[in-house]
């Protein structure tokens, strides 16, 4: 919900975006995780770098479930939010944030209520922590803050305290908001699609397992939609490429298709438990799910069952050809219903009150000045 007139936020998230989702995952997750958090009855407050590559492709306009501040600059940032930091419940700062370091110390300094960081790109960030290349958080800071929050699950919670010092770390996956992604009643055209930004590392699996397909299966047809694509990359003709793709017609282009693909950074395919907010998605819109394989998979996803599973292209050649109708159906509504249970924004947010309290039991007691954020109970 907005932040009426008068009133502090519950909780302020200095974020990547929240306006547009170009080139970046962070958008979707961060809206699905909002609007969550206002069914549960939080005044949220979002504070976004302006860059003039969102700003030419905004492609959410309206922000019922939140506030959303722009600013220009970290001295911009703390002149005109500081106020908002020091009272909020909790202060929520996440990864590739411009200028994250200072402003993250600025909100260790600042913040009276939980201090956390929100890792959306946890195995990166730690892989670029060990070069001391990371441009958004320092080795320094992790013990600092109060919570850790983490894309990914797994033995990375358990690297992060006793590699890293972090206090307490926990995992906060990625989510859907089931009322826009939902399944559609349209005849597929597309026998395989795939939704995601140009990555090198990536690249290699999507020749292998949709590319190649294409070119082996001239009659079948193929799609991909993502922005920063090599202008030399050539695609076969039964692939259509669409550089950018708004989430106001993800649920078209899922429900258009027979089979998504789901492909996963290798840094996070490492690491595993580290789900694409693509994936659950995908599952909520109801198209049967090809992924690559990584550890953890199952915990989201029963392979099989709810989501199939391919290593070559000769796998999903095999599945393009030979997995009829009513099978496809039945792993669609197989991974609908999981995801709908498991991985709404509802559910998301009420890991996140849980994390927040259990942060702000054990967080040491800091100056208070009167202020509401330390001594808030963590409820809306």
């Amino acid at each position: 919900m907005p932040v009426a007139q008068g009133l502090s936020p519950d909780i302020v998230i200095v974020g990547l975006s929240l306006s547009s989702s170009w080139g970046n995952g962070h958008a979707t997750t961060y809206r699905s995780l909002v609007k969550g958090l206002s069914a549960l009855g939080w005044r949220t407050l979002f504070l976004e770098r302006e860059q003039p590559w969102y700003a030419q492709h905004r492609d959410l306009e309206a922000f019922p479930y939140c506030e959303l501040a722009l600013y220009t600059s970290e001295s911009e940032l703390r002149r005109r939010h500081t106020a908002a930091v020091r009272s909020a419940v909790a202060v929520i700062v996440g990864s590739y944030v411009a200028q994250g370091v200072a402003v993250g110390d600025w909100v260790l300094d600042t913040a009276r209520g939980v201090r956390a960081f929100y890792d959306i790109d946890t195995p990166v960030t730690l892989a670029q922590l060990e070069e001391g290349n990371c441009s958004y958080l320092e080795r320094r800071q992790i013990p600092e803050y109060d919570l850790i929050l983490s894309f990914t699950g797994g033995p990375t919670l358990s690297r992060l305290r006793s590699q890293f010092g972090a206090r307490r770390a926990v995992p906060l996956y990625c989510s859907v908001d089931t009322d826009m992604y939902r399944p559609l009643d349209a005849s597929p055209d597309i026998d395989l699609g795939y939704m995601g930004t140009y990555s090198a590392d990536r690249q290699t699996k999507l020749a292998r397992l949709l590319l190649l397909p294409a070119r082996r299966l001239p009659a079948r047809r193929f799609m991909v939609a993502g922005a920063q694509y090599p202008a030399t990359l050539r695609w076969p003709p039964n692939v259509r490429h669409e550089q950018h793709m708004p989430p106001a017609r993800h649920r078209e282009f899922y429900g258009s298709q027979r089979f998504t693909l789901n492909i996963t950074r290798a840094d996070m395919a490492a690491a595993g438990w580290s789900p694409s907010v693509r994936l659950f998605e995908a599952a909520a819109c109801g198209v049967p799910i090809v992924s690559d394989s990584w550890p953890g998979l199952e915990e989201f996803f029963e392979p099989g069952e709810e989501i199939l599973t391919a290593y070559t292209a000769e796998d999903m050649t095999d599945i393009l050809e030979y997995c009829g109708d009513a099978e496809r159906a039945r792993l669609a509504r197989a991974a609908c219903e999981r995801v709908r249970a498991d991985h709404s924004g509802v559910r998301r947010a009420a890991e996140l009150e849980d994390a927040l309290r259990g942060a702000h039991v054990e967080a040491p007691r800091r100056a208070r000045g009167g202020e509401r954020g330390a001594d808030a109970e963590i409820k809306p």
